[in-house]
C-alpha cells in the first residue's frame, strides 16, 4: 500500500471533544481491510494496535514524519503515511491537554476508513514519537502515567 493513498486529518485540536486522527484510504482496499481485522473478521481491539511517528530529520528542523499503525500482536505494519511533524506534535499536545482536563487515560481517538467507510475506531492513550535514528523521544510522546517502556 502506497503512502500517498492515505490522507490524515486531525480534529478537535482547539475545541472541546476528543482529539481525533482520521485516516482515510483511497486505493485497493482488500489488503488494508485484512490488516484491520482479526481472523474472525472483527476489527482489531485497541490493545492490539499501536500508533507511532518517526521523524525523518532533527526535530528542531520541523522534518517530515511517517505515522504508522501496527499490529501489536504480530508486529506487522497495518499502514503508514507521510505527515508534517509539526502537525503530529500539535496533535499530541492537544491529546495530552485533553487527558489532563478529563482525567481520561484514553486521550485521543483514531479512525481508519476506506473510501469514507469506517473500518476501525479506537480510543487510545499512547502515541510514541521516534527520532530519525529510531530513538524514543519521551518528552514528545504521549505515554500514560505508570507505563514503563
Amino acid at each position: 500500500m502506497r503512502r500517498d493513498y492515505f490522507t490524515l486529518e486531525a480534529r478537535n485540536l482547539d475545541s472541546p471533544g476528543v482529539p481525533t486522527v482520521a485516516i482515510d484510504f483511497e486505493g485497493p482496499s482488500d489488503q488494508l481491510a485484512d490488516r484491520l481485522t482479526d481472523e474472525g473478521g472483527e476489527p482489531l481491539a485497541a490493545d492490539e494496535v499501536d500508533v507511532a511517528c518517526r521523524l525523518q530529520g532533527p526535530i528542531d528542523e520541523s522534518p517530515e514524519a511517517v505515522v504508522s499503525v501496527t499490529n501489536r500482536v504480530t508486529g506487522e505494519f497495518i499502514l503508514e503515511l507521510n505527515a508534517d511533524s509539526d502537525d503530529v506534535l500539535r496533535f499530541i499536545d492537544a491529546a495530552r491537554e485533553y487527558g489532563k482536563e478529563t482525567d481520561d487515560q484514553h486521550r485521543y481517538r483514531i479512525r481508519v476508513a476506506i473510501d469514507g467507510n469506517h473500518l476501525l475506531e479506537q480510543h487510545k492513550g499512547t502515541f510514541l514519537v521516534y527520532d530519525a535514528d529510531g530513538g524514543l523521544l519521551r518528552q514528545h510522546s504521549l505515554i500514560p502515567s505508570g507505563v514503563e517502556l
